[in-house]
């Protein structure tokens, strides 16, 4: 649609709006000015020069902004129906008691709504600030624009919903939030979808939206783009929201039921991305936590292959009441222990299970990344370090093993099993809403200091998961952390027996997949 995705706005196409709230166009005289400036890399958090067709332009929709603001509450309540859809999946991405910094907060209902421990709302309408500060006096808002940030406090979640259309640099507005992020902020962006253009405008002419000036038509793809150059990397995105008009029966239909669903999602009105600061590679101790039950033989290997990474590596043994010498292992293991490698046996007690046997040597880990080992050494530990890495350099910050990617033993997986890892992989990947290629395999590391927020899904799903594998990846996505994956080779078992019952064990996980899909993917 030639002409509506650009960038530039000019005066004639944007004043041509304000007509209908009963303004006169604004006139500006500015001359252009010039300044030389020589900028290095040390300079580039810093704001830019401006152009003067740039200010000019801001200056427009902040009076454009001010003059729609006492109309706010009228057509929030008109579109009711779009709106509560769109704070349902802003409470699912936000979660009560953050800190929230709301860039185009407007009049302040969705800060509130989201509950903030500390809440911080920032709009360029002065009029749009004195409202919320009138309506909602225990939040704080600013006022000021994107591409120049007048707040430098750090926050677990930025929130920029629907604004990107009234960003004059999104480039600047982006590199604009290293100020305002740390190792754990979450930027989320919503805009929406490129596709429903016309039926926005239609809805405008109509009289069914409160009319815009003209926007940026930002597709999600150069969100993300803008993000990477910014230097923040993407966690995930999506699509929600089929049916925006409060329509009875008909629109829940569709927007639970329908708009979820595979190829569909990309027919949603509404987009949105969530984002992280990129860090800088740094080294970290390691945790190491073995599961075992009846491994005797595999203790000396697991030891011996395990290497050292980072600042430090311990092993942390969990014994499952075996019964063929495997804690007997351990701690002769434990005492020819060379001097500064740690290696630690925990007892499972009332127990059972490999997910208690797990969680309960991650309450015990004293590194600063933890990593799950399977006793029976299917996979490698030499794999171990690639894992490190990924989380060590920045790459992520949820490593998960995938089996599915090299040529595996021949009686490494029994044939129901393969079948049963790709059905949930399948599924997985559409209740995450990003790629996952093996969700049982058992190596998965992530940082300590995530655990606790990991582990918050049990409030919501129970504790109904034999292997603890599938609930660390539903919270690792609910807190909205970088997944990545990384292919293992997966080796036949050559002592013990296999843990896992097939149907048994599978019906447990797809209930729990149903009890995911019911909580979180329907909004």
């Amino acid at each position: 649609m030639p002409g509506w995705s650009g960038f530039e706005l000019d005066r004639a196409n944007i004043l041509q709006w304000f007509p209908r709230y009963g303004h006169r166009p604004v006139c500006f005289q500015s001359p252009h000015e010039f300044r030389r400036v020589r900028l290095t890399v040390s300079d580039s958090q810093q704001v830019l020069p401006r152009a003067a067709e740039d200010a000019r332009d801001i200056e427009t929709r902040r009076r454009f902004a001010d003059s729609t603001a006492p109309l706010r509450q009228k057509w929030l309540s008109r579109n009711s129906s779009y709106h509560v859809q769109r704070l349902r999946l802003l409470r699912k991405l936000v979660h009560p008691g953050a800190r929230v910094l709301d860039i185009g907060c407007g009049t302040g209902e969705f800060l509130a709504a989201l509950e903030p421990a500390k809440g911080v709302g920032l709009d360029f309408s002065p009029k749009m600030v004195e409202l919320a500060r009138a309506r909602y006096p225990g939040l704080t808002f600013l006022e000021g624009i994107a591409e120049d940030l007048p707040v430098s406090d750090k926050f677990d979640v930025v929130l920029l919903g629907n604004m990107m259309g009234s960003l004059q640099d999104v480039w600047t507005a982006f590199r604009q939030l290293h100020k305002v992020c740390d190792a754990d902020t979450r930027i989320i962006v919503t805009y929406y979808n490129f596709f429903w253009e016309p039926l926005i405008r239609l809805a405008e002419y109509l009289g069914l939206k409160m009319a815009q000036p003209r926007q940026n038509w930002l597709p999600l793809a150069e969100i993300r783009n803008n993000l990477d150059l910014a230097g923040f990397q993407s966690v995930k995105h999506g699509r929600h929201i089929l049916c925006p008009f409060n329509i009875p029966v008909l629109a829940g239909l569709l927007n639970r039921y329908i708009a979820p669903l595979p190829g569909i999602q990309h027919l949603c009105l509404e987009m949105y991305t969530v984002a992280r600061l990129k860090p800088r590679p740094r080294d970290y101790t390691v945790s190491v936590v073995i599961p075992c039950r009846n491994e005797a033989a595999n203790i000396d290997p697991l030891v011996a292959r395990t290497p050292d990474m980072g600042l430090g590596t311990e092993i942390i043994f969990v014994d499952g009441h075996s019964t063929d010498g495997t804690v007997e292992k351990i701690e002769s293991a434990i005492a020819r222990a060379p001097g500064g490698r740690s290696i630690r046996l925990l007892h499972q007690g009332d127990g059972v299970g490999k997910a208690d046997a797990v969680h309960i040597g991650f309450r015990q880990a004293a590194g600063d990344i933890l990593m799950i080992l399977d006793a029976d050494v299917t996979v490698q530990p030499e794999d171990l370090p690639k894992f490190y890495l990924a989380l060590a350099e920045g790459h992520g910050e949820f490593a998960n093993g995938t089996r599915l990617v090299y040529p595996m033993d021949d009686k490494s997986m029994r044939l129901l099993n393969l079948l049963g890892n790709k059905f949930f992989s399948v599924l997985l990947s559409w209740l995450l809403g990003q790629r996952v290629r093996d969700t049982l395999c058992g190596t998965k590391v992530f940082f300590r200091r995530h655990y606790a927020g990991i582990m918050g899904i049990r409030d919501t799903i129970g504790r109904a998961d034999p292997f603890g594998d599938f609930e660390l990846l539903f919270g690792a996505s609910q807190r909205n952390l970088c997944i990545v994956e990384l292919p293992v080779r997966y080796r036949e078992r050559t002592y013990g027996e296999t843990k896992i019952s097939r149907f048994r064990n599978g019906w447990q996980l797809l209930r729990l997949c149903f009890v995911v899909w019911r909580r979180f993917k329907l909004l």
